[in-house]
């Protein structure tokens, strides 16, 4: 058995693919590539590969995750020789960035995820005072209450970071927590600045080890 963490861009042309579909093009990716993927034991065997963190519809990343193990019926092959394999079958708005190699008892990688870093960028223009202002109003509320999948919650603890970068184009930089239950959505944290998400394109840019 061997099992390689595998770190990836997710791009625009794939930001409207769900998580499922992200792990099923995986899935066929390995295989195109003449990988033999690893599967659970059991009645309902399901293959051993482990995305970081799920990324919200609609939003890219340049700091994808997953973990993937390979039978012994693999042939042996370099972290680079992986790449090189999979990058050649990975459809459009998958890039590979790197391969390494990982003990097979090392701990679960949605386990080791403490925050994710976004960068947001406007579509129309938008006033640079009015939006300095909405930030440190919002960084000043003590609660942030809302409501996830019929379940309230306190958004505001789970934004570590928010800060307007005096850029071209103006960007919107944050910190949110990716804990397992703790998680920040980057589209929520804009809701919350009256700003709507579809008028922005959001992009993670950063997991956070623990």
């Amino acid at each position: 058995m061997q099992r390689f963490r595998i770190t990836y861009a997710k791009t625009h042309s794939l930001r409207y693919t769900g998580n499922l579909d992200i792990h099923k093009i995986w899935e066929r990716t390995i295989r195109r590539a003449g990988l033999a993927l690893a599967y659970s034991q059991g009645f309902h065997p399901q293959p051993r590969l482990h995305q970081a963190s799920p990324l919200p519809l609609g939003m890219s990343s340049l700091c994808e995750m997953v973990d993937l193990w390979l039978t012994d019926d693999s042939p042996i092959l370099t972290p680079e020789q992986i790449q090189q394999a999979l990058s050649e079958k990975a459809p459009s708005g998958l890039e590979l960035q790197k391969v390494e190699v990982m003990p097979l008892d090392a701990p679960a990688l949605q386990t080791q995820i403490a925050a994710a870093e976004y960068s947001v960028t406007f579509l129309d223009e938008i006033d640079t005072s009015a939006l300095q202002d909405s930030v440190k109003m919002l960084l000043e509320q003590s609660t942030l209450m809302r409501e996830r999948r019929g379940k309230n919650y306190d958004l505001r603890p789970l934004i570590l970071d928010l800060q307007v970068q005096q850029s071209d184009p103006l960007v919107l930089t944050m910190q949110l927590s990716a804990c397992e239950n703790a998680t920040g959505r980057a589209d929520e944290v804009m809701l919350e600045l009256q700003i709507d998400p579809a008028l922005t394109r959001i992009e993670r840019t950063r997991l956070v080890f623990k």
